[in-house]
């Protein structure tokens, strides 16, 4: 077990670092109502699997934008990036910009049509649709396993800060928020998601703005954060995000700017953002084609503002936090792990009242990320594995209900599968770990299957098959012998999130190569049976009746106009 997890035992022993007021509590207590209420009201609207497995495909385009950047923003995201922002400065930002931008916009200009046109209700089932059933079975157990193994650390996550910040016993944090969670999506599948998502990406918001705003009042604004950190650490660079990556030691992280060019904005992110089951069901349940391709550009601009509230924190920790109160291994009393940067800074700024705001936006992410997984898993595991390999011709309510019950069983395997965590240094070492795993060949499958006719189901099997079992094999090869590391990073000290970047980009590679030499040597389809699910043999619906400002098209360049201007800003 690391260091980092015995803190909140010793914290706990003494109440935790704040104590609720009455007034904090109540705003606690009013959102678990909220929620749970919301889940009872939309039960009644959740009578079809197309309810409740794609919300009646019924979404506007800003609320699906919304819920795409709020099942995005859970507990990984407040309390793991701001641990790395602390530990690595303004370079976590790239997994903000660089790591999610140009995805998010390449799936709605791109990919969004073929994913809609199809009318597939998951990426394993657009895989079947393209290749057939063993291809989809594959990224079908692949994805459910991630999304148990990434709800279990949302959960985990939330009973950590509890119990850390407040005391509460960390058994009550984890079955109380997992059991509200369950209870709201099982009465309302993706609806209730949805509309609580789009709840708690208002709460995060006003709830961890805080942190910021009070943060550059007590610094001097963000010349004065600037200063303070080169005052504290004079030999590290901490605040730009491209000129320190030139060479491998110049950084804390010991990354080059290939790995964050290649690896994390051409892989990592575009297999996220866009065979991520997890998000991309929230855009496949817009209204309409044009909806679909608006949501995850109105996500784009509201990611672009997100560092704000969750790289900021950590940084700006640098900057107020005594020098030795946070370390990388908390194995003493008084000293904190990176993880628990985002709890320091809560006591550190909120009293009554406004830490009663805090928490329940805290809360509110983890939750958000939880009810993102099990809904996710609810939908591959009904429409891509039980229904085509267990139970083939049920009734839609069959589906519905196994639908309503797979959620809860999830659940309950989330929070066993939540200790994993407990053997990696922090929780985004973790989840960068698994999305190398599984999402970077993914994407090189899904990719290449909507741009290349002449792609087979064997290829895409063997291809998708090999860059799996490559990554997990680098990451196995690493924890046996950490010495193996400079075979694939270049680079004996890559911290494991670079190392992560590195094996994204040798296992899409793999994936890519292997794909297109079995394919060489099958039979394609004909473009007969290709229509509607790749370039080439469909015809996409014109936008020549709207006006420039009204194309999406016209909006995404605009949103990737603004995120250059950031990169020359933060250069």
């Amino acid at each position: 077990m690391n260091n980092w997890l015995l803190t909140p035992a010793l914290l706990a022993a003494s109440g935790g670092m704040v104590s609720l007021r009455g007034v904090d509590i109540a705003i606690v207590t009013i959102y678990f109502v909220m929620v749970l209420g919301i889940g009872f009201y939309l039960k009644k609207y959740t009578t079809s699997g197309e309810d409740f497995f794609l919300a009646g495909r019924e979404m506007t385009a800003w609320v699906a934008g919304l819920s795409f950047v709020s099942a995005n923003l859970g507990a990984l995201e407040l309390l793991g990036w701001a641990g790395n922002a602390y530990q690595y400065g303004i370079l976590a930002a790239h997994w903000y910009w660089v790591g999610a931008i140009p995805a998010m916009l390449f799936l709605g200009i791109v990919m969004m049509p073929f994913y809609y046109i199809s009318k597939t209700h998951s990426v394993p089932g657009y895989l079947q649709l393209r290749f057939g059933r063993p291809t989809s079975a594959l990224s079908a157990v692949t994805f459910a396993v991630m999304t148990i193994l990434m709800s279990g650390v949302n959960m985990y996550a939330m009973a950590v800060v509890m119990q850390v910040v407040v005391g509460w016993d960390f058994n009550f944090s984890i079955w109380v928020s997992s059991l509200t969670v369950g209870v709201y999506v099982a009465l309302g599948g993706l609806f209730s998601a949805i509309f609580n998502e789009v709840l708690q990406f208002f709460l995060i918001w006003f709830g961890a703005l805080l942190i910021p705003v009070l943060g550059l009042v007590e610094a001097g604004g963000w010349s004065g954060v600037v200063a303070r950190i080169h005052q504290n650490f004079p030999d590290q660079e901490f605040t730009h995000m491209w000129r320190p990556m030139e060479n491998f030691a110049d950084n804390p992280m010991g990354v080059h700017w290939v790995a964050i060019v290649f690896g994390l904005g051409a892989v990592l992110s575009m297999g996220y953002w866009t065979t991520d089951f997890l998000v991309v069901q929230r855009v496949i349940a817009a209204k309409n084609i044009r909806s679909a391709k608006m949501a995850p550009v109105i996500g784009a601009f509201f990611k672009m503002a997100v560092p704000f509230i969750v790289i900021f924190p950590g940084l700006l920790g640098r900057a107020v936090l005594p020098f030795h109160l946070v370390a990388q291994s908390a194995a003493t009393a008084g000293q904190h792990s990176y993880d628990e940067v985002l709890p320091l800074m809560l006591a550190r700024y909120c009293g009554p009242g406004l830490l009663g705001l805090g928490i329940t936006a805290l809360i509110a992410g983890f939750m958000s990320g939880m009810a993102g997984n099990v809904s996710a898993f609810a939908t591959v595991w009904t429409y891509d594995l039980y229904r085509p390999f267990i139970k083939k011709d049920a009734s839609d309510a069959h589906y519905v209900s196994m639908g309503r019950w797979c959620t809860i069983i999830g659940l309950v395997i989330s929070i066993g599968a939540a200790y994993i965590v407990t053997r990696f240094g922090s929780l985004m070492d973790y989840v960068q770990a698994l999305f190398s795993f599984f999402i970077a060949p993914l994407f090189g499958t899904v990719l290449l299957g909507m741009l290349w006719k002449r792609m087979t189901g064997a290829g895409a099997f063997w291809g998708l098959l090999a860059g799996t079992v490559s990554s997990i094999a680098m990451f196995t090869m690493v924890e046996l012998d950490p010495s193996k590391v400079t075979l694939f990073a270049f680079y004996p000290q890559a911290k494991p999130l670079a190392q992560d970047m590195w094996r994204a980009l040798w296992s899409w590679i793999i994936c890519v190569a292997v794909t297109v030499v079995v394919t060489a040597l099958t039979k394609p389809r004909t473009d007969a049976e290709l229509t509607g699910l790749v370039y080439g043999a469909t015809e996409l619906p014109s936008e020549g009746e709207f006006p420039i400002v009204k194309r999406p098209i016209f909006w995404a360049g605009l949103c990737f106009a603004v995120f250059l201007i950031l990169q020359w800003i933060f250069w």
